[in-house]
């Protein structure tokens, strides 16, 4: 049986993505099959051939030193290092196609390249934070979890994009439990844990030490735990935050739960810088990507490291796998 290919979209052509595309599949050679969506002709010049295919099954019958493109036309060259407004709509739509296509069972899973938001938003009026924020919209989905993922650490921020001054009000009960809850049932349907443990960080200084530094964990989180342990959660929490990432703590539990954005990916860029992953839960389909941006400052240099796609990928397909074999 062929195996379904991964999707893999091209993110901003300016940035290090095609660099990284090319070097994953260089790397991967026959490991796993995918196909990027994008212009053949942001591709070219990166050291591999380019197989330009008429459907994505072609994929995997593509010699392992070659990329499979699925041509999707851009308005614009690719400069490096140089985002042209008039690739931003291309970059949209790309996104927009992997979906199609994942949805439509021709791809097992949508590896997304770093975007440039700011690209997107002066090029084609791009009206969200993010790639996590866009998939939900195009997925038609009213929330979806944002979990960062390393060898020995996975953590979810439960607020994401947004300023941390903004962070207290965002914290409400109702995105709190359903934070966790999402990242409970993705543990057990796409990672194959059948009782996930979870570590829930405090807002505050100390977990607020009793109220002196904050209530946030009195009067939100603590009872929001409360009410998931009597679901059957295996839930720790509110913790100390400065206290949960060292060896020691992560062997406790499969997945960190943290309040705000960097609150949850300083641990894991600290313990795994190149090779981290960001994984979209609670969509209807498989999401990965490099946990970097578009790093347009070492673009065409050939210093772009591919470890982080290479884990995307890896982690795509073992995500595909358990969820096609559960829907069996």
């Amino acid at each position: 049986m062929t195996p379904v290919p991964i999707a893999v979209s091209c993110g901003e052509p300016a940035g290090v993505g095609p660099e990284i595309i090319a070097g994953a599949r260089a790397a991967l050679g026959g490991e796993l099959p995918f196909f990027v969506i994008g212009d053949p002709r942001h591709f070219a010049g990166l050291g591999l051939g380019l197989a330009e295919l008429s459907d994505p099954s072609e994929a995997a019958r593509v010699a392992p030193g070659t990329l499979p493109v699925l041509a999707h036309g851009f308005a614009g060259a690719r400069v490096a290092g140089q985002p042209d407004p008039a690739n931003a709509q291309g970059v949209i739509d790309v996104i927009a196609r992997g979906v199609e296509l994942v949805r439509s069972g021709a791809a097992s899973a949508l590896c997304t390249a770093p975007i440039h938001k700011k690209a997107l938003k002066d090029g084609a009026g791009f009206a969200y934070p993010g790639h996590t924020e866009y998939l939900a919209a195009l997925a038609g989905v009213e929330r979806v979890v944002m979990m960062l993922a390393c060898e020995g650490l996975r953590v979810v921020p439960v607020t994401i994009h947004i300023g941390l001054a903004e962070v207290p009000a965002a914290l409400t009960p109702d995105l709190l439990a359903d934070t966790i809850r999402i990242t409970h049932a993705a543990l057990v349907r796409d990672f194959g844990l059948s009782a996930p443990r979870l570590a829930v960080a405090g807002l505050n200084p100390h977990a607020g030490e009793g109220g002196t530094m904050g209530r946030e964990e009195i009067t939100v989180i603590a009872p929001v735990l409360e009410a998931l342990r009597a679901e059957g959660l295996d839930i720790t929490g509110p913790q100390s935050a400065d206290t949960m990432f060292h060896a020691g703590a992560r062997a406790g539990y499969d997945a960190a739960i943290a309040m705000y954005h960097d609150q949850a990916l300083i641990p894991v860029k600290t313990v795994d810088f190149a090779g981290g992953v960001n994984v979209t839960l609670g969509l209807p389909f498989i999401r990965t990507s490099p946990d970097h941006g578009t790093a347009f400052d070492i673009a065409g240099q050939g210093r772009a490291d591919a470890t982080s796609m290479i884990a995307a990928l890896r982690m795509a397909a073992s995500m595909g796998e358990r969820r096609l074999g559960g829907a069996r």
